[in-house]
C-alpha cells in the first residue's frame, strides 16, 4: 500500500510542477535547462522551495528526477532543425549573447549539467553529440552572418 501511496502522491508532484512552472517556460531547451538548474551539482540533489514546502523531500527528489529524465527524453526525440533552433533561442537570451553563448559553450562544454544522472551512457552520449554539432552550424552561421554585413 505504501508503494501505491508513493506513486500517487509522485504523481501528484509531477502534475503540479509540470502545470505549474515547466508550461510557463517555452521551449524544451529552456525547460531542460531550468530543471537541471534545480539540481545541486555537488550532491545531485533537486531543490524547489515551492514544492519542498508542500511535498516530503523523498517523493520530490523522485518527481523532479523523473521529470528532468522525461524533458531531456523529448528534447533528443525532436529533430535537430528543432534542437538547432531551441539552442539558437535560449543562447541569444543569455549575456553577451548569442555569439559569446556559442563560443562559451563549446569551450566549456557547460551542456554537459543539463543532462540528468541517471540517462543512460547512449543517451548523454547523443546529447552531447548534437550539442556539439549544433554548436558548430551556429558559430558558422554568426561566422557568415558578420562576413556578409
Amino acid at each position: 500500500m505504501r508503494t501505491l501511496t508513493q506513486l500517487q502522491q509522485n504523481r501528484k508532484i509531477v502534475q503540479d510542477f509540470t502545470l505549474t512552472t515547466l508550461a510557463g517556460i517555452p521551449g524544451l531547451l529552456a525547460r531542460l535547462m531550468y530543471v537541471a538548474s534545480l539540481r545541486d551539482l555537488s550532491s545531485g540533489r533537486y531543490e524547489h522551495a515551492g514544492l519542498a514546502a508542500l511535498y516530503p523531500d523523498e517523493a520530490l527528489q523522485q518527481a523532479i528526477g523523473l521529470c528532468h529524465e522525461q524533458v531531456f527524453e523529448r528534447f533528443l526525440e525532436t529533430p535537430l532543425s528543432v534542437q538547432q533552433q531551441d539552442l539558437r533561442t535560449c543562447l541569444s537570451t543569455m549575456q553577451g549573447g548569442l555569439q559569446s553563448a556559442i563560443i562559451h559553450w563549446r569551450n566549456m562544454e557547460s551542456y554537459r549539467v543539463l543532462m540528468p544522472e541517471q540517462s543512460p551512457d547512449y543517451l548523454k552520449e547523443l546529447f552531447c553529440s548534437n550539442l556539439r554539432v549544433l554548436l558548430e552550424i551556429l558559430q558558422e552561421e554568426c561566422t557568415q552572418a558578420r562576413s556578409t554585413a
